[in-house]
């Protein structure tokens, strides 16, 4: 884990999590300001406790992937969070099936925005930014090659980055959302096969530029 992500990106800061997850995540919470938690998480007890340590701790948050299952369970609050499902995730927040969900996208945002009280970005084709208080958002770009592994991961990063940069939960999601499609647009450059989220990373700077 540790090790196979410094040798791919040596800049990165790493601390490495044990059994005392519970103990450790308010601090970093603490000293990160802004945590998202969810990609690549998983449902095992490790995992669980993570999770559940993750969302107890104060302070800013984009919640995404399995993070959201306890949300959706009732066994926690978003808080000051920014909710990043794709339309499953959503039904599951909701208690509907995910045909329903796309069948009314504008109602299923509304109706994640009042129950969790948070900026929801609602992924997919036409991508839906929402807040309490704020006009809905409609993403117009992004292609269907961004349809792949770890597109949605890259989104989350993206989100938390303009958090800890000073941004609103409602503005970080909305930009954070136009840039990544936009990015994926720039990055397919008019193809829709072959498309990789890291192809988004190496552009993204240029399109937040």
């Amino acid at each position: 884990g540790k090790a196979a992500l410094l040798a791919r990106c040596p800049e990165v800061m790493v601390r490495a999590l044990g059994d005392e997850v519970v103990d450790t995540i308010p601090a970093l919470h603490e000293a990160a300001e802004v945590l998202a938690i969810g990609p690549g998480l998983g449902r095992g007890p490790w995992a669980a406790a993570l999770g559940a340590a993750a969302l107890r701790a104060p302070g800013r948050k984009v919640i995404d992937a399995d993070a959201l299952v306890p949300l959706a369970e009732g066994r926690a609050r978003a808080g000051d969070a920014v909710l990043t499902p794709h339309p499953g995730e959503a039904a599951r927040l909701l208690g509907l099936t995910t045909a329903e969900v796309q069948a009314d996208r504008f109602a299923a945002l509304q109706a994640l925005v009042a129950r969790y009280e948070s900026a929801v970005v609602l992924k997919g084709s036409g991508t839906l930014v929402g807040a309490p208080g704020e006009v809905p958002r409609v993403v117009q770009a992004g292609n269907p090659g961004m349809a792949s592994a770890g597109m949605g991961d890259v989104l989350t990063g993206l989100v938390a980055a303009l958090r800890a940069q000073g941004l609103s939960a409602f503005d970080a999601a909305w930009v954070g959302a136009l840039a990544h499609a936009v990015a994926g647009d720039v990055a397919a450059a008019g193809r829709t096969r072959g498309l990789r989220a890291s192809d988004l990373v190496r552009v993204l700077p240029g399109v937040l530029a």
